[in-house]
């Protein structure tokens, strides 16, 4: 049996004809496969983000510098772009269930190599294949979602599952400091390291694939929510139509993708550099900066719970209206930041809050919104595309940014974030009224024949 025998999907099962069974079926195993990705994906977070608090012992360890390391974060943004793009369509044809598993515990492994060695050589190598791997965490997990949760409801329960982001990035500063701090930087891979392997294998024995594969019936059906055209939501597809027919082909994915970049580069920007411009020019402590940050996490917990909501019972599914409104607040947000007097970290504390709220709504509802724009059955291939684009986003926040700041100061740095939420909400407007669904997105003659296509390859 090779590795691509175990990550086949299963084949579905014969239905459950007990309406009862099915709603107890049903209930059980979202929750239980909720609970699954959302802790896996937290986990993620852990062997993405231990390096980065590890940092500063390590520096004063083994001598490096901060160009050093700071080649090693670009490594890291732009393998997990790239891997985000093309496990993304492996994704769709593979079963979550050991796909993201499989990948957390390659990170888990990863971050333990990483921290045994010393050679910066080493130290790349280790961090471009951990970088690899992180991106097989959040396609399997997009698949899921489009299955399991309806288009009326889709956006409340991705909203909720897309703050394990913000949990695993509160949690690993205080396990790696204290990891650093008492044994060692080492240990601040060792141990996320080791504790992403065993959720990997926790992974295995929650999640499943799609309902069908359990004797249920697709979440359409047992939502009674389906989109205008069934076909797209129903029949499979190959590999090269999921990626050209469904992704590349689609216009509002390409939109989606670019405004991502835009959004990747100032909550990139915002989550790296802000300590340093608090600190730089506002006189406050490492520790002070440091707390002001923190709530960035914060405020994007509670950003994600809202915009979520709000899509779904403020817009009927629309996701829109609220990347436009929050992309547009978030500029004033910015703004604010840049032109706060010194002295009052309580203020900046709460800027930092408003701008997560804000940054983290798009950066769920762009994602979702290109999942429903293409088809579940394209779900991961969709979701990894604009993927590649915002981690194209966060490499462009690290090095270019940097220059740019170092060149013209932190005025050419917050003048460059207001430009970039300029650009992403006028390309995010068009999109104001298209809900997920094929119907909508067919505009076009040559648009019109591939759903013909389609139909036709359905009934045949």
């Amino acid at each position: 049996m090779s590795v691509f025998d175990v990550l086949k999907p299963p084949p579905y099962a014969k239905e459950i004809e007990d309406e009862n069974l099915i709603k107890k079926n049903y209930k059980y195993w979202r929750i239980r496969i909720f609970c699954g990705m959302y802790i896996g994906y937290v986990f993620y977070y852990f062997t993405r983000k231990s390096f980065t608090f590890a940092m500063p012992s390590l520096m004063r360890d083994l001598g490096f510098d901060k160009s050093d390391l700071g080649i090693l974060a670009s490594v890291l943004s732009l393998t997990i772009g790239m891997s985000k793009f093309l496990s993304g369509v492996l994704a769709d044809k593979s079963n979550p269930r050991f796909f993201m598993a499989i990948g957390l515990i390659l990170t888990g492994i990863l971050n333990i190599l990483f921290g045994l060695s010393s050679s910066i050589l080493f130290f790349a190598l280790f961090w471009g294949l951990n970088g690899w791997f992180q991106g097989w965490g959040w396609p399997p997990s997009a698949r899921l979602l489009t299955h399991w949760y309806s288009q009326k409801e889709r956006g409340t329960w991705w909203g909720i599952w897309n703050t394990s982001h913000s949990v695993g990035g509160a949690l690993i500063p205080i396990i790696a400091a204290f990891c650093a701090q008492y044994w060692g930087w080492r240990y601040a891979l060792y141990i996320p390291g080791a504790l992403s392997v065993l959720v990997g294998f926790f992974v295995i024995n929650r999640l499943r694939d799609t309902p069908q594969s359990l004797g249920l019936p697709s979440i359409e059906k047992f939502k009674n929510d389906y989109p205008d055209d069934k076909t797209k939501e129903e029949k499979e597809f190959s590999v090269k139509q999921i990626l050209f027919d469904l992704v590349l082909k689609n216009k509002f994915i390409w939109i989606l993708a670019v405004s991502y970049f835009f959004v990747y580069v100032i909550r990139t920007a915002i989550n790296d550099w802000t300590v340093l411009f608090l600190v730089e020019t506002k006189g406050y402590s490492l520790l002070t900066a440091g707390t002001c940050v923190c709530w960035f996490e914060i405020g994007g917990i509670f950003g994600s719970l809202i915009a979520g909501w709000a899509s779904d019972k403020l817009f009927s599914g629309r996701r829109g209206p609220i990347n436009v409104l929050f992309s547009f607040c978030v500029i004033f947000a910015i703004v604010s930041l840049w032109i706060s007097p010194p002295g009052l970290p309580i203020l900046d504390s709460l800027l930092m809050f408003i701008i997560g709220f804000l940054i983290f709504g798009p950066q769920m509802l762009i994602g979702m919104a290109a999942a429903e724009l293409s088809s579940k059955k394209a779900a991961g291939s969709a979701t990894g595309f604009v993927g590649l684009l915002a981690y194209l986003g966060a490499a462009t926040a690290g090095y270019p940014l940097g220059k740019m700041t170092h060149e013209w100061g932190w005025q050419g740095f917050f003048l460059t974030l207001c430009i970039c939420g300029v650009v992403s909400v006028l390309l995010l407007l068009p999109l104001w009224s298209v809900r997920g669904n094929a119907k909508q997105v067919v505009g076009n003659k040559k648009e019109e024949k591939e759903e013909e296509y389609l139909t036709n390859a359905r009934s045949n």
